[in-house]
């Protein structure tokens, strides 16, 4: 069975709707699918209805934020109680604070010479999908790019949004422990996502797992669309030396941008899959999806 434990939809940051995500999953052949929208489960019950419609297996999933060694760092949670209320009392909080930081951006856009941006951006997100979380940067970026303001949107966050960038505005995200607990507390199986996407030197990302799997981790999301297939052995040897299940998706954002629905590098056959947790297999390699 073929699965997919890392996708987006317009709930948070991605570009389609959580039940043409379901659909196109399946029809490349996920059966076992996580939507894990960023700090958010608004979408899981359109994605629920669609997968029951298809009979695709959804897993309750999220990707949440929190900080760790003065970076961001994302927790991926799976088949957690959505109603637990630690888990509804922090997305609450997460919720707040990303209409803050996303009034912030605007603001400090406005500053240089680019009005309402936030109410650009807001229209973009609707237009998407209605959605009443925070509009998230790359929707920042659509607008700057429609409003003249940038070429394209590699543009958009080279000058104003990526990291370190004007529009780059730190969120007072919980700590990786905090988040753990509530995860662990909304009894979720948990795994550190995109590893190799921090800038750490590679004893401060083995100081990341040690503190993680103190914390209360699972796994370590050793494969993550199309990385390179040397990243994904430096993950293996990483997930090998720690003693932690691995996770696999496509951290699929949209359709022909990084990776599509369960696309992703194969996962080494050594390693004990956290998919195996909630009773699916995998297909070989060989039969991966491009």
């Amino acid at each position: 069975m073929r699965v997919d434990l890392h996708c987006h939809s317009t709930a948070s940051d991605g570009t389609l709707a959580p039940a043409d995500v379901v659909a196109r999953a399946y029809e490349r052949g996920v059966r076992l699918l996580a939507l894990t929208d960023h700090d958010t489960l608004e979408g899981l019950p359109e994605a629920r209805s669609a997968a029951e419609r298809c009979g695709l297996s959804l897993l309750n999933g999220i990707e949440l934020s929190c900080t760790w060694g003065g970076a961001t760092i994302h927790v991926l949670g799976y088949g957690f109680d959505s109603d637990a209320p630690v888990l509804k009392n922090a997305l609450e909080a997460l919720y707040k604070g990303r209409w803050a930081r996303a009034e912030e951006i605007d603001r400090r856009l406005a500053a240089k010479g680019m009005p309402g941006t936030l109410e650009g951006a807001r229209a973009i997100q609707q237009s998407l999908g209605d959605s009443r979380n925070a509009p998230a940067r790359p929707h920042f970026a659509e607008y700057l790019i429609q409003a003249g303001y940038v070429q394209d949107r590699s543009e958009a966050f080279r000058k104003w949004l990526g990291s370190g960038k004007l529009g780059d505005v730190k969120q007072h995200w919980p700590t990786l422990e905090e988040t753990v607990k509530t995860l662990r507390e909304a009894k979720a199986w948990i795994s550190l996502a995109h590893p190799l996407a921090y800038d750490f030197t590679r004893t401060k990302r083995r100081k990341l797992l040690g503190d993680f799997i103190m914390a209360g981790g699972h796994a370590l999301e050793v494969v993550n669309g199309v990385q390179p297939a040397e990243q994904v052995g430096m993950l293996a040897i990483l997930a090998r030396e720690f003693g932690l299940m691995v996770s696999a998706g496509s951290d699929f954002h949209m359709p022909g941008d990084w990776s599509d629905l369960g696309m992703y590098r194969p996962v080494p056959e050594d390693l004990p899959p956290l998919w195996m947790r909630f009773g699916h297999a995998i297909y070989p390699a060989s039969q991966e999806p491009t």
